[in-house]
């Protein structure tokens, strides 16, 4: 550091390469946060490694609790089993559909409602967002809600699974927000003024512009229905309409394997114990599979939108 002395005028000047000095608090402060993202990498990656390896070793090794982190006697007959099990694949069919239709149905349906919001000229917009804020504290129930859906004629259809749940107050909040902190007013008026109609804006300037929020509030549409099985529950009677979470609940609570076979033995019914068992933990590997593929591509995405979205606004 140098310091010059120009008549009674005094100017300091801090070399571009100076370091501040890490003090012994942060120190202390930093190794603690470091001990605590282990901490929690190993509570996350020791139950995945656990069920991995289950998923990969032999009934008779899993059933006997001779698996830890590492595949003993490696098989693969659990996956030929959920692969080859009409009623798995079925389910496994089911929830593409469900993923994939209701998250393009609800990411439209948020970016209609999401965008008017946001325009400062949209008459009664605080008052629509505050109704749809009520409903994030208070809803009409589990009975009326299915008395709605069976007056519709949607019980026990495909469209039970993605219409009632097809709009989150959350996403329209989070798209909300980044719209009006995003997209300026100057910026449509002057489309306006070179004679694009609101629809030609939104389609051409406001969704190019919005691929992180978009990217956003798909990637939680698609987990929340990918991992939906309550309304399946609740709505749907048929089988072949179950989504893949339903068999995995029948596999580890009902405890049932291709469809509730009978068995005539006791070495029948201890296979096949052994064999529901394995399956348990495979089932776990296929359900979670999409969800870790998607993700690296939408990651980037994903992290710049939650906090343009939820912060800026």
């Amino acid at each position: 550091m140098t310091i010059s002395l120009q008549g009674s005028r005094r100017t300091t000047q801090r070399p571009e390469s100076a370091v501040i000095a890490e003090t012994r608090t942060d120190t202390i402060f930093l190794f603690g946060v470091k001990i605590m993202l282990w901490v929690a990498l190993i509570l996350v990656a020791v139950p995945l490694i656990y069920i991995v390896a289950n998923s990969f070793s032999s009934a008779s090794a899993v059933s006997a609790g001779r698996v830890l982190l590492w595949p003993v006697e490696p098989s693969v007959q659990a996956y030929k089993v959920a692969f080859g099990d009409p009623q798995i694949m079925q389910g496994y069919l089911n929830s593409f559909i469900y993923a994939i239709g209701g998250t393009l149905i609800s990411v439209t349906l948020t970016i209609a409602i999401a965008y008017p919001l946001s325009r400062r000229t949209f008459f009664g917009r605080n008052v629509i967002m505050s109704l749809l804020i009520f409903t994030m504290l208070f809803s009409g129930g589990l009975i009326p809600t299915y008395l709605v859906v069976q007056d519709l004629g949607m019980l026990n259809t495909r469209w039970a699974m993605v219409i009632p749940s097809a709009i989150g107050v959350w996403q329209v909040i989070i798209a909300r927000t980044f719209f009006r902190s995003t997209i300026p007013d100057e910026l449509y008026e002057a489309a306006t003024i070179d004679g694009a109609s609101d629809l030609r804006f939104l389609w051409s300037i406001v969704l190019p512009l919005s691929k992180p929020v978009i990217a956003v509030i798909a990637l939680m549409y698609a987990i929340f229905q990918w991992n939906s099985y309550f309304d399946a529950l609740v709505y749907l009677k048929d089988p072949s309409l179950y989504p893949l979470q339903i068999v995995l609940r029948n596999v580890l609570i009902l405890n049932t394997v291709t469809g509730g076979s009978t068995t005539q033995n006791l070495a029948q019914q201890l296979e096949q114990q052994q064999l529901a068992n394995v399956l348990k933990y495979a089932l776990i590997v296929i359900s979670s599979l999409p969800v870790l593929i998607i993700y690296p591509f939408v990651a980037r995405h994903f992290t710049k939108g939650v906090m343009v979205g939820a912060v800026k606004g």
